[in-house]
C-alpha cells in the first residue's frame, strides 16, 4: 500500500508601484492596487474557484478518501479576503469536509528564518492564528517559504510545537536517497520530515501540456502507473505545487481538470490512497536523520537560497530590511506594522535574481520589471521612504548593532539577575577565613579555654615554660579580630561578580 500527499501552495505578493526617488518622503502608499486587483482575480477566476469546486467534488464523489493540503499564506488570504471573497467562503466549504488539512508557514511569505528569528516565530504565531480565524484549524505541521529549510530552521520549528515539516528533495543532500520516505531532522530528531518528489511534481506543474515531452500526454492511469512501479519500500510520495497549476499555469482546455478528477479511480486499482500529512506522520515512522547544514529549497537548479540571496543587490536589500526588524516590533502604528508584512515578500528579492538560461528565464518570467536593476532601485526607493517612518516612530539614537545588544540584554535580564545570584553564592562557598587558609568561613571553631587551663599544672616552676599556654586564650582573640577581615572579602567578590555581568550586557 502507497499513500500520496497532495500540497498547493498560494502566495501571492503585494505589488509595488512605480516609487520614483523624488516620492520619498512624500507618498508613504507603496501599492499598485489595480494590479493586485487584476492579478489576483484573474487568477481566482480561472484556477481557484473552479479548482476549489473540483476537489469538492471529488471528495464527495470518492467517499472522504481524497484528502489534500494547502499553505496559504496570511498576505494572500487578507488579498483574497479583499478581492475574492467567494474564495474564501469556498474553502471553508472545504475545510468542513474534514478532507482538508492547512499547513503552518510565515504570515507574509518571508526569509525571516534566515535573517530574524525573531520576526520568524512572530510571523508563524500570526499566521497560524489567521488560519484558526478563517477555517478552524490550528496547523501541526510546518512548511517554510519555497520548502527553505536547514538544521538551524529544524530547532526553530520543533520549539514552536510542531510535529513535521515538509522541505525539498536537493540532490546535494539526498545523495543516493530517495524523497519517498519520511525522515527526522538531525537537529531535531522528533521533527519529522516530509521531502517534495521534485519529479512527479514537476510532470503536473511544468510538463503536463509540454507537446515536446517524451512522456506527452500525460493521462491519470499513466501517472498512477508511474507511482505503483516504484519499490515496493517506497511508501509515500508527496506532490507540491503552486494551487494555479489548476487552470492558470496549465489551462482548462489542456485537460488538467479532467486528469485531477480521475486520479482516484486509478489510485484506487492500486490500492494507493490518498492521505493528509498529519496522517502520515501518525502512520509512518522515520527511516533515517537528515542534515542539512546550509538552507536549500525548492527553487532553481541549485536547490538553495541563491533564487533570493545570489547577487549582491539581493543581499544589500534583505540586509536594510532586516536591521529594523527590532524597531518594527515596537512600533505602535499598525500601518507600519501592515507595509512592513508587505516589504518582507520574498518575490520581492527573487525579481533582483541576475540569473541566466533556464533559472533566469523562470525569473523574468514571473517579474513585473524591465531588469533586476530596475527591480532593486524601486524596492529601494520604498525601503528607504519606510526606514524614515520607522526612525521618526522609534529614533536610533544608537546604531544596529548596539540597539540588538541592548534589547537582547533587556529581555534576559531575569536570567542574568538568576546567574550573577547563583555565581555570588559560589563565591561566598569558596571564601577562605583567613590568609593562611586554616579554615574555611563558614566553618570558624569556637575557642577553646577549658583544654587551655588543663595544660597549666600549678605546683611546677618553670614559668618561661608554662607562661606560653597561659597566653593562650590572648592568642585566641586574634581569630575573633579577624572575623572582620572575611566580611571584607566577602564584599570584594561581590564587586567581581557585578563586572562580570558587564560583558553580557554587550554581547
Amino acid at each position: 500500500m502507497k499513500a500520496i500527499c497532495f500540497y498547493f501552495q498560494i502566495h501571492q505578493p503585494f505589488r509595488l508601484k512605480h516609487y520614483r526617488f523624488f516620492d520619498i518622503g512624500n507618498d508613504h502608499y507603496y501599492y499598485d492596487d489595480f494590479a493586485d486587483d487584476d492579478i489576483i482575480t484573474r487568477i481566482a477566476q480561472r484556477s481557484y474557484l473552479p479548482a476549489n469546486q473540483m476537489l469538492l467534488d471529488m471528495i464527495k464523489e470518492n467517499g472522504k478518501k481524497f484528502k489534500v493540503a494547502f499553505s496559504i499564506s496570511g498576505t494572500a488570504l487578507e488579498q483574497l479576503e479583499q478581492y475574492v471573497p467567494e474564495f474564501i467562503d469556498s474553502m471553508k466549504e472545504l475545510a468542513e469536509t474534514g478532507c482538508v488539512e492547512f499547513l503552518s508557514e510565515t504570515y507574509a511569505h518571508s526569509l525571516s528564518s534566515l535573517y530574524d528569528p525573531d520576526e520568524f516565530v512572530a510571523q508563524v504565531k500570526a499566521h497560524d492564528q489567521k488560519i484558526f480565524q478563517l477555517f478552524g484549524q490550528r496547523p501541526k505541521v510546518f512548511r517554510n517559504t519555497e520548502l527553505i529549510y536547514d538544521d538551524d530552521i529544524a530547532s526553530m520549528v520543533y520549539a514552536m510545537g510542531f510535529k513535521a515539516a515538509i522541505t525539498a528533495d536537493a540532490k546535494h543532500v539526498l545523495g543516493w536517497r530517495s524523497p519517498n520516505f519520511l525522515y527526522s531532522s538531525a537537529s531535531a530528531p522528533k521533527l519529522k520530515l516530509l521531502l517534495k518528489n521534485g519529479k512527479l511534481s514537476d510532470d503536473i506543474a511544468f510538463r503536463f501540456s509540454n507537446h515536446e515531452w517524451a512522456s506527452y500526454p500525460l493521462t491519470a492511469d499513466k501517472y498512477i502507473h508511474w507511482i505503483a512501479e516504484l519499490p515496493q519500500e517506497e511508501q509515500l510520495v508527496n506532490l507540491f505545487m503552486n494551487y494555479d497549476t489548476l487552470g492558470e499555469l496549465q489551462p482548462r482546455e489542456s485537460g488538467i481538470f479532467e486528469f485531477m478528477r480521475a486520479l482516484p479511480r486509478f489510485a484506487a486499482e492500486h490500492d494507493i490512497q490518498f492521505w493528509t500529512p498529519s496522517e502520515v506522520v501518525a502512520k509512518f515512522k522515520p527511516v533515517a536523520n537528515l542534515a542539512v547544514p546550509y538552507p536549500m529549497s525548492w527553487t532553481d537548479a541549485a536547490r538553495d537560497t541563491s533564487a533570493w540571496l545570489g547577487n549582491t543587490l539581493q543581499q544589500e536589500a534583505v540586509r536594510k530590511l532586516y536591521s529594523i526588524g527590532e524597531r518594527v516590533r515596537l512600533c505602535t502604528d499598525r500601518r507600519i506594522k501592515q507595509d512592513w508584512n508587505y516589504l518582507q515578500g520574498s518575490d520581492h528579492f527573487f525579481y533582483m535574481s541576475t540569473k541566466h538560461n533556464d533559472d533566469g528565464s523562470v525569473h523574468s518570467h514571473y517579474s513585473p520589471y524591465d531588469s533586476p536593476y530596475t527591480a532593486f532601485t524601486n524596492y529601494m526607493n520604498v525601503l528607504s521612504d519606510f526606514m524614515t517612518r520607522v526612525e521618526e516612530q522609534y529614533p536610533a539614537s544608537i546604531d544596529n548593532e548596539e540597539l540588538n545588544s541592548l534589547l537582547l540584554t533587556i529581555r534576559n535580564q531575569e536570567q542574568e539577575i538568576e546567574k550573577l545570584h547563583r555565581e555570588v553564592e559560589m563565591m561566598r562557598n569558596n571564601i577562605v577565613k583567613d590568609t593562611t587558609g586554616d579554615f574555611p568561613v563558614d566553618e570558624e571553631p569556637e575557642p577553646e579555654p577549658a583544654p587551655a587551663e588543663e595544660k597549666q599544672p600549678a605546683p611546677k616552676k618553670k614559668p618561661a615554660v608554662k607562661k606560653a599556654p597561659a597566653k593562650k586564650p590572648a592568642a585566641k582573640k586574634a581569630p575573633a579580630k579577624k572575623a572582620e577581615k572575611p566580611a571584607a572579602k566577602k564584599s570584594a567578590p561581590a564587586k567581581k561578580a557585578v563586572a562580570k555581568k558587564t560583558p553580557a550586557k554587550k554581547k
